[in-house]
């Protein structure tokens, strides 16, 4: 991703706290954004700022970075992006890594995950709204999930996570089986990244034990370990459910 400025250095500095490496490409105007969270009994309010403004030239030196993967790799596409980007970002690294056998995992909105589909993406990881706006509907069960869902396959996604909230997640897989898990029980504390986890927690789970039905009870765990506690949660936490979902 970009940095830039003090937020981008201690948005760096934070992750490197936490012994994850990093490869930013340090952008020279403004600042990375600064998001603020909200966390009240009954309701959270994301105040989310506007990032800085991306030159072509910032975005060519993503491309040279996405040189150096090869099919041992899962690439990973996921928010919204940056002012001075077009809409089809997410359609064009799809289309340059498309020879190198690249997993590609994308958890995005509207025509951003759309128009990705037709380079067949691994893992798709729609959230229920954001499943029933790209048709025009409302998602409220797991047979609705599975109905939408399957038409993202038909356009493209070899695999469909659809994150549910607290009534859990569905997939569809690439062999067009069907699972649900529920969310565990427990008071949701801050859901701010519960998405995300969920996205790296089916990764991992699939890269360990290389089946969809433990690569989802890992997603549904991390997702949900996340949104119950304060901050995203630690490995224990994840394992805590697991076991008993």
């Amino acid at each position: 991703g970009f940095i830039s400025g003090f937020t981008g250095e201690e948005i760096k500095r934070l992750i490197e706290n936490e012994k994850i490496k990093t490869d930013f490409i340090k952008i020279k105007n403004e600042n990375s954004r600064i998001n603020v969270k909200i966390l009240e009994e009954k309701r959270e309010t994301a105040i989310n700022s506007c990032g800085p403004f991306l030159e072509n030239e910032y975005i060519e030196k993503l491309y040279q970075k996405l040189e150096n993967l090869n099919k041992e790799d899962i690439l990973v596409l996921s928010g919204s992006i940056p002012k001075g980007i077009n809409e089809d970002i997410y359609e064009k690294i799809c289309k340059k890594v498309k020879e190198k056998n690249v997993k590609i995992v994308v958890d995005a909105t509207k025509n951003l995950l759309v128009q990705a589909l037709k380079y067949n993406p691994f893992l798709i990881k729609p959230n229920n709204e954001e499943l029933g706006e790209i048709f025009g509907v409302e998602i409220h069960t797991k047979e609705d999930a599975y109905v939408y869902g399957k038409k993202l396959k038909e356009m493209g996604a070899q695999n469909v996570l659809v994150s549910m909230g607290k009534i859990g997640a569905a997939l569809i897989d690439e062999a067009g089986q069907e699972y649900f898990i529920k969310s565990p029980e427990g008071k949701r504390v801050n859901t701010v990244g519960s998405g995300d986890s969920m996205v790296a927690g089916f990764i991992a789970g699939f890269l360990k034990y290389n089946n969809y039905n433990d690569a989802l009870r890992m997603g549904v765990s991390a997702g949900s370990a996340s949104a119950l506690s304060k901050y995203l949660a630690t490995k224990e936490e994840v394992y805590n459910l697991f076991n008993n979902i």
